[in-house]
């Protein structure tokens, strides 16, 4: 995505709704140009267009939040896309940030197995030869397009992998991380068992909230990829229960080791 295609869908994102011919005006291009990006934009699943308008999608889309934060999401994707190497086996949860980095592996042609519990993330990156995707089945949640439960926990019996990127819904100084799913966050229990690293992939805005369901412990997760809104304190207490923490910045990402 280029910069202006990521203006527009700031843009869009704040408005909610906003006409094309306002946008061409904001963006200082043609209308012809701007419904090329919107058609780029909407066949990606982020937003929607409608008689002249180019519109937010239904809140409770994935795609929805897929495009909220969407430059923040895509460079802690990309930055974590340095971490698996080529021939890797890798677990990857769900969530947007998860499925923008399968979808920069996916980009940068090495060849990865995805074992996923995400049909969205199965979906969004089908394109790509180079990636072998395993779906463990299970108790299925059409909100979120995942899989869950005992029969999903028996399918990761079989698997371990040396990584596990997941997302979050929330954190607890005194804790860790949440999410807002009980079943869910049993299913990425389960899965954390059966991975030698647990890499917590989020923008720092869920560092502001505690969510419902404890999902891992502090002890549990290896590193945490976030942005530079992540507060000093909350960074220190990341650094205080020895999570490694790698941080993009609006403007460019920096390489990671494991």
């Amino acid at each position: 995505m280029n910069q202006r295609n990521e203006q527009l869908l700031e843009i869009v994102n704040q408005r909610k709704k906003i006409e094309v011919n306002e946008l061409a005006t904001l963006l200082n291009v043609s209308k012809v140009t701007i419904r090329k990006d919107l058609t780029e934009l909407e066949n990606r699943g982020l937003l929607q267009r409608q008689h002249g308008f180019a519109m937010i999608n239904n809140p409770n889309n994935l795609n929805f939040r897929l495009a909220q934060n969407y430059d923040v999401k895509r460079r802690i994707a990309q930055l974590a896309a340095t971490i698996v190497h080529d021939n890797d086996t890798i677990m990857i949860e769900s969530g947007s940030t998860c499925a923008l980095l399968a979808e920069e592996l996916g980009k940068s042609g090495k060849h990865i197995t995805i074992i996923t519990i995400s049909y969205f993330i199965a979906n969004y990156i089908r394109e790509y030869d180079n990636l072998t995707v395993y779906v463990l089945g299970g108790q299925y949640q059409s909100d979120a397009q995942v899989g869950v439960g005992p029969l999903t926990k028996l399918m990761l019996a079989n698997f371990h992998t040396t990584k596990l990127f997941l997302g979050v819904d929330g954190f607890d100084e005194n804790y860790g991380f949440y999410g807002n799913d009980i079943m869910r966050a049993d299913t990425v229990q389960a899965m954390a068992v059966n991975a030698d690293k647990a890499y917590v992939l989020t923008d720092a805005s869920k560092f502001k909230t505690t969510s419902t369901v404890r999902q891992l412990a502090f002890h549990q997760v290896y590193a945490v990829i976030t942005d530079d809104q992540l507060s000093t304190t909350n960074h220190q207490v990341l650094v205080d229960h020895q999570l490694h923490v790698r941080i993009v910045t609006q403007n460019e990402s920096a390489p990671a080791s494991d």
